[in-house]
């Protein structure tokens, strides 16, 4: 062996590029206001920019919103990457699936999956499940497996391609391979009018 055999890797070559991908494509339909139920707004802050907000403070490379049912480009912020999911009706694995893409051409060798709804999600879990060396692991809220969930490229091929499920699925089928991430926060969705007055 040469000397260069022995070498400590490049920092580079330690850690894989991540992405954290929220998540905000569907339509929202349980949400009885006057507006989409992303665009909804607790202290003056939309819901989907609070959970931006959080992931664009995470120690990821670069974060990716999913849309679809609803224009988000005014709320999403110029170095934050808006992808527009057109198959959005088909379901959660199609958006997913349009992240993966995107997150291969890039060169990010993870995506963590966190959803638009869920403004309890502080970056503090966002950076507790990407320092996770592990191809699948999940944030555990009193022992309740919620996103965000991250996914190693080694992962992507087992995803859904199609149907209202994404990670979900995966770990259900597989639940050996899912690294619990014990977290403290709220990871409860906002799907209704009852849910943004609790948060009220």
């Amino acid at each position: 062996m040469t000397e260069s055999d022995h070498a400590e890797p490049r920092p580079h070559e330690r850690r894989q590029s991540i992405a954290a991908v929220i998540l905000a494509a569907g339509a929202g339909s349980r949400f009885a206001g006057d507006e989409h139920k992303l665009l909804a707004e607790i202290d003056g802050v939309p819901i989907v920019r609070r959970v931006i907000d959080a992931a664009r403070e995470a120690n990821v490379d670069e974060v990716v919103v999913v849309s679809g049912a609803v224009d988000l480009a005014s709320i999403v912020p110029d170095d934050v990457t808006l992808l527009h999911n057109e198959l959005w009706e088909d379901g959660q694995a199609t958006s997913i699936r349009a992240a993966i893409a995107y997150a291969d051409a890039r060169g990010h060798g993870v995506i963590i999956v966190g959803l638009g709804d869920s403004p309890g999600v502080t970056t503090e879990i966002w950076n507790a499940v990407a320092v996770v060396d592990e191809d699948l692991a999940s944030a555990r809220y009193d022992g309740d497996l919620r996103p965000p969930v991250r996914l190693a490229a080694a992962m992507w091929a087992s995803l859904p391609v199609s149907g209202d499920e994404g990670a979900r699925a995966l770990m259900r089928s597989r639940p050996d391979l899912v690294r619990p991430v014990p977290v403290e926060g709220n990871p409860h969705d906002i799907d209704t009018l009852e849910d943004l007055r609790r948060w009220g």
